[in-house]
């Protein structure tokens, strides 16, 4: 397959996509160092090592590969190695088509048919914008399907792990999980203010305000997004980390009232949206 790469530059920052490879950034640097965790977009192998991808139409865990919604029931394909469960929807895993570059910004889109992955039909479109300080990001999902269906947006940036690496981001609580990586119950907590090599997470957290401040010896970063879950993933002995601004929490399709926790009922024709911004600014060395 074509290597596809579009490249954006604004000021200081350099940004590449690989729209082939879901629609991901391949990378985010600030004159050369790494925004992002970021490889160069010729040298990128998949979604699962990019600097970001896009999460639709459902982020994390659809609980072992099946759902049931509006009286029928429903599978999906595995798309995770080592998974009972399928992962992070279909976006990531499908080639995104470039409807519109010009140097500082760039428009994709993906057109979906009913498949093994997901069984309902959508348009996304995946606006990429650079500023001299700012990456922005935001999502447009239709439904295209004659049937109601059940969506969720977000993003999975990875960042990377520093020296002094901090995160600090104001929540309500967290999901804590079984040893099936499922969501079983919540635990309240104001929120995260810690070096990042002291987590443990893998966790989705709920009643999140939409910022997340990220600092490091290299920088400060200011994350804010128009939804209110974001799932924190710290993984031992890896050279990054995750904070992942999501509309639902994880596996939300499976709760008695998944529309209480997030995942809305997309009506046909119907849209949703989500947005992200991510704030850059260079300390002095």
């Amino acid at each position: 397959m074509d290597v596809q790469v579009v490249e954006l530059n604004a000021g200081a920052l350099r940004l590449a996509l690989r729209p082939d490879l879901g629609g991901s950034i391949a990378g985010l640097w600030h004159r050369g160092t790494p925004v992002l965790r970021s490889t160069e977009p010729a040298a990128l192998e998949g979604p699962r090592t990019a600097a970001s991808f896009p999460l639709l139409p459902y982020s994390n865990r659809l609980g072992f590969r099946r759902f049931r919604w509006e009286g029928a029931e429903y599978t999906t394909a595995p798309n995770f190695p080592d998974s009972p469960h399928s992962l992070h929807g279909t976006s990531w895993q499908r080639a995104w088509r470039v409807d519109a570059a010009d140097g500082r910004s760039a428009t994709l889109s993906l057109h979906h048919t009913p498949d093994a992955d997901w069984p309902f039909a959508f348009e996304a479109r995946q606006h990429v914008g650079l500023d001299d300080d700012r990456l922005t990001l935001h999502l447009t999902f239709t439904n295209t399907d004659v049937r109601e269906q059940p969506v969720g947006l977000g993003w999975h940036p990875y960042f990377p792990l520093r020296t002094h690496s901090h995160l600090r981001m104001a929540v309500q609580g967290r999901w804590e999980s079984d040893v099936r990586q499922l969501p079983t119950h919540t635990t309240p907590l104001p929120g995260i203010d810690a070096p990042v090599a002291s987590l443990r997470c893998d966790h989705c957290f709920f009643g999140w305000q939409g910022t997340a401040l990220i600092e490091d010896e290299r920088f400060t970063l200011r994350l804010d997004s128009t939804v209110n879950h974001a799932v924190v993933f710290t993984p031992s002995g890896r050279d990054f980390f995750c904070v992942e601004p999501v509309s639902h929490a994880n596996d939300a399709i499976h709760f008695e009232d998944p529309a209480a926790h997030g995942l809305r009922a997309l009506a046909p024709a119907a849209t949703a949206t989500a947005s992200m911004t991510l704030q850059i600014e260079a300390r002095q060395p």
